[in-house]
């Protein structure tokens, strides 16, 4: 699938990694460093727009990585990039470690995944059909 980009950033476009990988890092578009400290959040510019294909959209996740060794994640995760947004792709990142955590320009902070979406149509209904787990909520189904 082609999909139009303009980058504005000082970096390649986002790539896959792996031949299998589903997502491409996206990097941190900035002049300067940025310090997150502790419990603190950012809006880290891309330099990215895209123009997705109707019933698409983008991901953004976090990179495992940053999530497991610094504690640093997307707050917002997945955020959404819907196939008529066409500003900038911006990562809301946050810190939940206990140290200050200094975004490097360039630095791979998130990664995006493209997916396919469908839209729905409401069937309103007065009774829902019966199954086995019911209204069982979270842990319903049991812990093994």
């Amino acid at each position: 699938m082609k999909v139009k980009i303009v980058n504005q950033s000082a970096f390649a476009l986002p790539a896959y990694a792996t031949p299998l990988s589903a997502g491409m890092d996206l990097r941190a578009n900035l002049a300067e460093p940025v310090v997150l400290k502790p419990l603190d959040r950012a809006m880290i510019p891309t330099g990215l727009y895209i123009a997705l294909p109707e019933g698409f959209e983008a991901q953004v996740r976090p990179r495992s990585g940053l999530a497991a060794k610094k504690g640093i994640t997307v707050l917002n995760a997945p955020g959404t990039v819907d196939a008529d947004y066409r500003g900038e792709i911006r990562v809301i990142l946050v810190n939940l470690s206990h140290e200050d955590f200094t975004v490097e320009p360039g630095e791979r902070i998130a990664q995006m995944v493209i997916a396919r979406h469908e839209r729905v149509e409401w069937e309103d209904v007065d009774v829902l059909d019966e199954t086995e787990r019911g209204a069982g909520g979270f842990g319903s189904t049991g812990v093994k």
